[in-house]
């Protein structure tokens, strides 16, 4: 799979390792039974809202559910139809949609703050957050990225090219080889598919 991501696009062939070292570190989280946050301003905010929809259904498979839930569904009369449409599901939530509380904090607070708010308060030791920022510099995903390894999770960043404030925290720092900002993204669209990918071949 990785050979199939790196000959459809030869310019991440120079961050190959960083991309394996996100997909274990995923991996790893889910097989462990911890979840994913994910966050990001703009088009990096649909990047997380997508990613959350990759994980959290099918993305290449349908995903069965497994036969104890199935039993468990047969109790109730439309049992069958529970456990023939529910997917398997790997635990992620984009912190960019909860918009009463994103305003409240924002309002209340202080608006840099309103990932690292929700990481605080979703965090477990062993989860993993995942932040996107073309720049690396986004303070709202630094902030976020310092709570989470303070409360014991493992932090993903998706940059841009250059160095940036989340080398210096991050566990992995994935640096799409581009510098404007579509072209980031362009980069990380192919680069977090793939990570959906392998964890769902591997837990599913």
């Amino acid at each position: 799979m990785i050979n199939n991501l790196l000959n459809r696009y030869p310019a991440l062939n120079g961050i190959k390792n960083q991309i394996e070292s996100a997909e274990k570190i995923l991996v790893n989280c889910f097989k462990n039974g911890n979840k994913l946050l994910v966050c990001g301003n703009g088009g990096s905010c649909s990047d997380s809202d997508h990613i959350v929809g990759e994980l959290m259904k099918g993305f290449l498979s349908k995903r069965p559910i497994n036969a104890d839930i199935k039993a468990a569904l047969s109790q109730f009369e439309n049992g069958e139809f529970l456990a023939n449409n529910l997917q398997g599901a790997l635990p992620a939530i984009s912190l960019t949609n909860h918009a009463a509380l994103i305003t409240a904090f924002s309002n209340d607070v202080n608006p840099d703050m309103i990932y690292a708010e929700q990481v605080f308060g979703y965090a477990k030791a062993g989860d993993v957050l995942i932040g996107i920022t073309t720049s690396g510099n986004s303070k709202n995903v630094v902030y976020a990225a310092q709570v989470a390894k303070a409360c014991g999770m493992k932090v993903i960043a998706l940059t841009g090219k250059k160095e940036n404030k989340l080398d210096g925290i991050a566990d992995i720092v994935i640096h799409a080889p581009e510098e404007e900002t579509y072209k980031v993204q362009e980069l990380h669209l192919p680069i977090y598919h793939y990570l959906c990918a392998k964890c769902e071949e591997e837990l599913f």
